[in-house]
């Protein structure tokens, strides 16, 4: 029978190994936290810049309203004029009124050119809205 317990000689004792993979992961995910706030805040600032630009165009659209046909007048400052109703409190109250004052000019097959109240009210909006 044999010996059983035999003394081996070159087996070295357990050596710790240093694992770096935990701070890989993690300077990665910075990194990538880095990267995706980046493009967000770029995003925001586009979309900011883009909305900013949206407001200038529509109110010089509804400036530039060519109020010598009174029923695409009518219709056209009510469209535009819906894009700032929500703005405030004043600005949707004034755009009630002037959406009131433009409903006969709507409807009928023939309308006589708008009034001067009416315009004061249109005049008074576009005083009103903040770009």
């Amino acid at each position: 029978m044999r010996d059983v317990n035999i003394p081996i000689n070159d087996i070295a004792p357990l050596v710790e190994i240093h694992d770096y993979s935990f701070y890989y992961f993690l300077s990665v995910m910075i990194f990538i936290a880095i990267v995706i706030a980046t493009l967000v805040l770029a995003a925001m600032k586009q979309w900011k810049k883009h909305k900013h630009d949206t407001r200038h165009l529509m109110l010089e659209k509804l400036r530039s309203i060519d109020l010598s046909d009174p029923k695409r007048a009518a219709y056209t400052i009510s469209e535009i004029g819906r894009f700032f109703e929500h703005d405030n409190e004043r600005t949707q109250k004034a755009y009630r009124n002037l959406f009131e004052r433009l409903e006969p000019y709507k409807y009928a097959p023939r309308v006589d050119p708008i009034d001067e109240e009416t315009l004061g009210y249109y005049r008074l909006y576009l005083e009103i809205i903040d770009v």
